[in-house]
């Protein structure tokens, strides 16, 4: 995660609002239901942004590297979590099954044997065949949270690193 996520923050030498910005959208789309084509949708958000709100700008690599949040690993607790808030916004308690239900009906359908444009298909088709609107609904605070915290603290981040880093650069005092 360190390698992945969070280097390429620090490494950056845009400024720090323009990589913040990209955590911001990177997060937004990765916290939601939508693995497998999340990369292109932080393509396409950061396409019409340059074009209608440029000043909005993001640093587009730094987004697509936080949609890696979900991935086979973590999108089953992540997307039962979105279920699950779904579910309360709903006012349905308990509909939603227990974990390991969902969890290997959710494996089920990201192993289908496809082509990867055909996969997608089956994915988007299953997931909302199984969950749909409940799962959609749920994951939207989570995504707007996340995105915005994640904003907040990459910034943070950002700005930390470059002050030490221009710290140790500069002596604090002079040999005598």
């Amino acid at each position: 995660m360190r390698l992945r996520l969070i280097i390429p923050v620090l490494r950056s030498p845009d400024a720090a609002d323009y990589t913040a910005r990209g955590v911001f959208v990177g997060l937004l789309v990765a916290l939601t239901p939508t693995v497998g084509i999340q990369m292109a949708i932080v393509a396409g958000i950061w396409a019409v942004v340059r074009v209608v709100r440029p000043a909005w700008d993001f640093n587009v690599v730094v987004g697509m590297l936080w949609t890696w949040l979900t991935n086979v690993f973590t999108v089953p607790p992540i997307y039962y979590t979105f279920l699950l808030t779904g579910e309360a916004m709903l006012g349905r308690w308990g509909e939603a099954g227990g974990y390991a239900m969902f969890s290997d009906r959710l494996v089920e359908l990201l192993e289908t044997d496809a082509t990867f444009v055909e996969s997608l298909w089956i994915y988007a088709i299953g997931i909302f065949e199984a969950w749909g609107v409940p799962m959609l609904l749920g994951s939207v605070p989570w995504s707007i949270a996340g995105a915005f915290l994640g904003y907040w603290w990459s910034l943070r981040l950002i700005r930390r690193f470059r002050d030490r880093r221009r710290g140790m650069a500069s002596p604090t005092s002079k040999p005598s």
